[in-house]
């Protein structure tokens, strides 16, 4: 969130559907240039050139976010293409010029002014590129080459090294293009960077401590020592607090960390919670630049079989959403975030696992706001074990893995980080990169949980050490079928981790067809309720995505969603929303009045099995009042008596949450005896 001034030499528009993550940023978005480069002779031939830029009536316009994947004119092409964007431009002493992508996928080479700027690999992570030394006044010309092609084994992810016939394919569409917003900001020598701020509550004094490093590059010849000033808030009101600061001179052209500590008294805090995420806001500047980022105070931990959010127990339901939607393809315009947003908090999905890359920060912002909890993950997915041992996989797995933690570190819903997903966990390659791995990010973010997503463990391995799960904070399995025996025999493999099954789901066209599908959430919640070692359950998949897995339907979907490819619900989806409501209502009484008013007594059970959690300012509502449900902890109950007026044979009562969401509808038959 950066703040500060500039003088905007040209005007440009920007579409009011992609939130940008810098306020006042100068947006790239809009009409573009772009052209197929099935041969990969643009390079060769100029494309990038501004005397190429007179030349244009071969290119075909586009509005940027694009993901040309998604376009009829240019579906399912796997190759090499191209944007240009022409814009004018003064340019001014002593200021800074950023160029950032939120993400192109998959790899980027950038040229601006005849000249190569620089070059980036990864689709779904930002990246920059400082492009003062390029710009002149006058016209400048923006070009990009951007390849989806990631059915080479040495992309993140990609094609396995196996060669199995038919299976080159990740699990998902390639989707390319300028597929997040493109902006510019304008910096002074000596800026912000970025900022980590770590909230840490201590939950028997109701105190916190924040701790908050500063990121400062320092782009001037002369070595510099910035003095930092704190602005902290809470729904608007500044929280006046005393600083310790660490203070040291960053030499010229090179980057440093300044690092600062405070308390909050008990009154000031107010954590962040699944149905109460209050969030603060921290301002920090220095001479000339400010930079701003909105946390939350919560603890996240492990204890035997529990996940404790702030010191409660938690068992969860969620899903896996896939980044897909007719005619966008990969693209998130802030619309369709919100809509699965609500669609998914609607059925009780409480948490995520991602899958298997990371979704545009608006849908972070959203689950910060309305408490939903999230397990990021970055680009592995059944990576081999020669592609595990790779260093050169390894280095771009870190280097993605870093963007994506450096972006989002400050988001209180994210709860955990994932290092991969289905790759053989019980081979050495595959312990060997989850140890590694795992240690490496506990050193850029030691307050997240770690896991990975296995598919070994539903009959492998016989002993805990043989598999990597075991430097895990908690197991998480994809498990298909049998699920009572494969939970069992994680469990006892690893009897003192909490489990979560990060997968599980059959498709829409199974047998049994959507009825099935539909009878199976039933079933497989029944068990997971007689497994208190069992903290999640993630549905593969929230939504119906295209393919070109082998067992892809034939019109191009996997349908697996709970909800069709436009988000159209299936009968799955309402099954699923009443197995993991974490409360039950249960008609207790009719009493019948003089004048017309009658009153109805339900009872109110709040679940101990699964989902269980405990319950704050719940509320049930009809079609004209409010009923407040007492606190209550996870398998406690309580009577609620609703007033009726006049003689319906039935009642529509709806259960919300604090958030403003409603998880439960049950339709109450008023007359009839108990």
């Amino acid at each position: 969130m950066k703040s500060f001034l500039f003088f905007l030499f040209v005007s440009f528009s920007v579409s009011a559907q992609y939130t940008i993550r810098e306020p006042n940023a100068i947006p790239l978005h809009g009409k573009w240039l772009f052209a197929m480069d099935p041969r990969q002779v643009g390079e060769q031939k100029g494309w990038y050139t501004l005397a190429s830029n007179a030349q244009g009536r071969n290119w075909d316009q586009v509005t940027v976010p694009h993901c040309f994947s998604a376009d009829p004119r240019y579906q399912f092409f796997t190759g090499l293409v191209w944007y240009k964007k022409s814009f004018p431009w003064q340019v001014q002493t002593g200021k800074r010029v950023i160029l950032h992508f939120d993400a192109a996928y998959y790899a980027t080479t950038l040229w601006l002014n005849d000249q190569k700027v620089g070059t980036h690999e990864g689709g779904y992570t930002p990246f920059s590129f400082d492009i003062t030394d390029f710009l002149k006044t006058g016209e400048n010309l923006l070009a990009l080459s951007i390849t989806n092609d990631t059915w080479q084994e040495r992309s993140i992810p990609g094609s396995k090294d196996g060669d199995s016939p038919n299976d080159p394919f990740m699990g998902w569409m390639n989707y390319g293009g300028l597929i997040r917003p493109v902006y510019l900001t304008i910096e002074p020598e000596v800026y912000l960077q970025n900022l980590k701020v770590e909230a840490t509550p201590d939950l028997v004094k109701g105190t916190a401590t924040l701790k908050v490093k500063a990121f400062i590059r320092n782009a001037s010849q002369q070595a510099n020592a910035p003095k930092l000033s704190f602005t902290l808030q809470q729904k608007n009101r500044t929280i006046p607090v005393s600083w310790k600061m660490s203070s040291s001179s960053i030499a010229g052209s090179q980057s440093g960390v300044l690092e600062a500590e405070t308390s909050l008294k008990a009154a000031d805090v107010k954590r962040w919670d699944l149905d109460d995420p209050n969030l603060y806001q921290l301002r920090v500047a220095i001479a000339g630049d400010t930079l701003k980022t909105s946390f939350g105070i919560r603890k996240v931990e492990v204890k035997g079989t529990q996940l404790l959010l702030n010191g409660q127990s938690l068992k969860l339901a969620g899903a896996n959403r896939v980044v897909d939607y007719p005619g966008l393809g990969s693209l998130e315009p802030d619309w369709l975030i919100e809509k699965d947003f609500r669609l998914m908090k609607e059925a009780g999905m409480e948490f995520q696992r991602l899958t298997h890359y990371t979704p545009s920060e608006r849908f972070y912002e959203l689950a910060d706001q309305y408490g939903m909890l999230i397990i990021a993950e970055a680009g592995n997915w059944q990576l081999t074990p020669k592609q595990m041992d790779s260093d050169t996989i390894r280095n771009k797995f870190k280097q993605q893995f870093t963007e994506m933690m450096q972006r989002d570190w400050n988001h209180p819903s994210i709860i955990a980080y994932s290092v991969g997903n289905e790759y053989l966990s019980e081979q050495p390659a595959g312990q060997r990169w989850t140890k590694d791995l795992i240690a490496w990010s506990r050193e850029l973010d030691p307050t997240r949980l770690y896991t990975f997503a296995s598919m070994r463990l539903n009959i492998l391995p016989k002993r805990a050490e043989d598999e990597a799960s075991q430097y895990c904070d908690f197991v998480s399995t994809n498990t298909y079928g049998n699920h009572a025996r494969a939970l069992d025999h994680i469990h006892s493999l690893y009897p003192d981790k909490p489990v979560l099954i990060s997968e599980w789901g059959v498709r829409a066209d199974a047998n049994g067809g959507e009825a099935g599908q539909a009878k199976h959430i039933s079933e497989v919640a029944e068990l997971i309720r007689k497994r208190p070692y069992v903290i999640g359950a993630s549905w593969w998949t929230y939504n119906d995505y295209q393919s070109r897995y082998v067992g892809t339907a034939p019109n191009g979907y996997r349908p697996w969603g709970l909800v069709g490819p436009d988000r159209t619900p299936r009968p799955a989806y309402a099954v699923y929303r009443r197995e993991m409501a974490p409360l039950t209502l249960e008609r207790v009484r009719w009493q019948p009045g003089g004048q017309g008013v009658h009153e109805l007594v339900v009872k109110v059970t709040a679940r101990g099995d699964f989902p269980a959690y405990t319950l704050r300012n719940y509320q049930i509502k009809t079609s004209d009042q409010t009923i407040p449900i007492p606190e209550l902890k996870p398998g406690a109950s309580v009577e609620v008596r609703v007033p009726v007026a006049g003689f319906n044979q039935t009642l529509t009562l709806d259960v919300w949450k604090p958030t403003g969401v409603p998880i439960l509808t049950e339709t109450i038959h008023l007359t009839e005896t108990k």
